[in-house]
């Protein structure tokens, strides 16, 4: 199951990737952004997958002795929601700029804001 996780986690970065490259409309950038962002997400998750492993909760079912051997490390998973909360702060930035872009030039395509490029 892991490798349907992080096959799926690359083709979403690669489609992400080929999306922002070929359009020109800013907010579908911003979307493509959003897909790889995903797909990125599905790729770390995946590393930190272990089969047979539970969560890394002691209690009574789960000895402290054999806690090294049953549960799974947590770090990819806190990785993966750092990510997440940074990635919503992103692309809220990124709409933002949509928007004062919209407002000053009237159009979404960067083709005809020529005044960014040098």
């Amino acid at each position: 199951m892991d490798w349907i996780a992080m096959t799926t986690g690359f083709l979403l970065i690669l489609l992400g990737l080929y999306g922002a490259l070929t359009n020109r409309n800013i907010l579908r950038m911003i979307v493509s952004f959003t897909v790889a962002n995903t797909g990125v997400n599905l790729v770390l998750v995946s590393v930190g997958y272990m089969l047979g492993r539970t969560a890394p909760i002691l209690d009574e079912t789960l000895a402290a002795t054999e806690a090294v051997t049953r549960i799974i490390d947590p770090v990819p998973q806190a990785l993966v929601l750092t990510a997440i909360v940074i990635g919503v702060g992103i692309t809220a930035m990124m709409l933002t700029y949509a928007y004062k872009l919209y407002e000053a030039k009237g159009t979404l395509d960067i083709a005809q804001c020529r005044d960014l490029k040098w």
